[in-house]
């Protein structure tokens, strides 16, 4: 995080911002809880998933430090969600989608679980944005790292929209990897 923290700031401030005032929300793929603290005290429910035992325990343990009584932690995969058909107001991937091997099956899934009038949040490294960050995404995928794809701005907004996303606002937050926050809709 020390090397490329620097844009998440900017970018949990966009992810408030967007959330705010929502009723029913996901986060998908939350790991340790990094965006669930902010996005929780934001909206009246929210249920993060993980696939992984693990990152569930973290999360879990993160969200009681907090104090967060309306966050629901369950086991779930991004690309087979246990939810009912547009369920949430808002659904947050963040940092996930490079992560993903089947990316145009996630993003039906996503959008599948979004209402008609909600919104998805999708705040994104991308690895091919500039010179810098693709010298980075070449030596961290020396270490093992599992990117399964490097996004620009450009090819990002180019996925969501072949998805179905009508893409309202996106912006590129400048760190060693930026990320781009991307806010759409179905």
């Amino acid at each position: 995080m020390a090397l490329l923290g620097k844009p998440l700031p900017r970018v949990l401030a966009q992810v408030r911002d967007a959330v705010n005032g929502a009723n029913r929300a996901l986060e998908v793929a939350a790991g340790t809880g990094l965006f669930t603290v902010e996005i929780a005290p934001r909206v009246t429910e929210l249920v993060a998933t993980d696939y992984s035992p693990a990152m569930l325990e973290l999360l879990r343990a993160r969200t009681a430090e907090h104090g967060l009584k309306n966050v629901r932690s369950i086991a779930a995969g991004i690309h087979a969600l246990p939810f009912d058909a547009q369920s949430f107001d808002v659904v947050v991937a963040a940092n996930v989608l490079h992560l993903l091997p089947d990316l145009p099956r996630a993003l039906a899934e996503l959008k599948r679980v979004l209402r008609p009038n909600g919104v998805f949040v999708a705040p994104t490294f991308c690895h091919d944005e500039t010179r810098l960050s693709w010298l980075v995404s070449r030596a961290l995928a020396v270490t093992g790292f599992p990117s399964q794809r490097r996004f620009t701005a450009r090819s990002l907004r180019t996925a969501l929209e072949s998805a179905g996303f009508v893409v309202r606002r996106q912006e590129t937050v400048s760190g060693v990897i930026p990320i781009v926050f991307v806010e759409a809709g179905p």
